[in-house]
């Protein structure tokens, strides 16, 4: 065996107990410790963070949470699983992808509020009605549904995001359905009105 991959091998080996013994240090309260494993692989944390999600911002959150988890709870690294070095960088993968799932769902159900909204209007042809289910910005749609009255936005979002008929919306709420369509369609009027001054 080549002496530079034994030489490798012992360097290795002395990190990773280095590690562990900075894990049982954090568990003691030791800030010194957990700012030297924080040196140490914060940057290929963030790395590995921004290639998944593309995000910086979002990267920056991921590797913060995986190290508070770390400062908060150093008994959940299991010595006999690997090194400190691969669960944290397990755990940063699994949050970031986790976060990729939820932004692209939260995608999908703002492209079902603009689209299936020519299924739920009383009159399918109103053009208002198409005008407000043409593609626009995702993020410009939420501020508007923000914006929205509460009774409107209740509707919208047990149509859109909870997946309810107008008739199932009417029970859960109580409301007549006449009242329902009606708060559906002056609804997506408003948001339609509301995201073009938004991306102008």
């Amino acid at each position: 065996m080549p002496i530079r991959s034994v030489a490798s091998g012992m360097a290795d080996d002395l990190s990773a107990a280095r590690d562990r013994q900075l894990v049982r240090r954090i568990a003691g309260g030791d800030e010194e410790a957990f700012r030297s494993l924080f040196a140490s692989y914060a940057p290929s944390a963030m790395a590995l963070a921004v290639r998944v999600v593309r995000q910086t911002q979002l990267a920056e959150e991921i590797v913060q949470e995986a190290f508070l988890t770390l400062w908060r709870s150093p008994g959940v690294f299991d010595e006999r699983r690997g090194s400190v070095k691969a669960w944290l960088m397990t755990m940063v993968h699994h949050r970031a992808v986790d976060v990729v799932r939820r932004e692209e769902a939260q995608r999908r159900r703002s492209d079902e509020m603009v689209v299936g909204i020519r299924e739920e209007a009383e009159d399918p042809t109103d053009a208002v009605v198409e005008a407000a289910a043409a593609p626009v910005e995702r993020d410009a749609i939420r501020r508007a549904l923000r914006s929205l009255p509460d009774d409107q936005r209740e509707v919208l979002e047990l149509m859109y995001f909870d997946g309810l008929s107008q008739s199932q919306v009417a029970e859960r709420t109580g409301a007549p359905l006449g009242t329902v369509k009606s708060r559906a369609l002056l609804g997506m009027r408003r948001m339609r009105s509301m995201v073009e001054e938004l991306e102008r």
